[in-house]
């Protein structure tokens, strides 16, 4: 673990907490998110902006911890197999 991965994930992690807490401004200044709301229904961009701030402080506690490019490799690793 070092400094780098420790800046880079509290950022993630602060950005998805940004997500999280302030949907509703996200949503007023950027609009509507096409996808969830085609797939889910009216009122769902809230919800889109909730899930992207959920995925961005699960991925960034991935970084900070260390854990990211294990889970990484064991998911896509036959892909990249040149890369071990």
């Amino acid at each position: 673990m070092d400094l780098k991965s420790v800046i880079i994930g509290s950022s993630m992690i602060i950005i998805g907490i940004i997500f999280v807490w302030r949907s509703e401004w996200f949503f007023a200044n950027f609009g509507r998110i096409n996808f969830f709301e085609e797939k889910m229904g009216y009122g769902s961009s809230r919800f889109g902006y909730k899930l992207i701030g959920l995925i961005a402080i699960i991925l960034g506690t991935l970084v900070v911890s260390g854990l990211w490019g294990g889970i990484f490799m064991g998911a896509f690793g036959r892909f990249f197999g040149g890369l071990n």
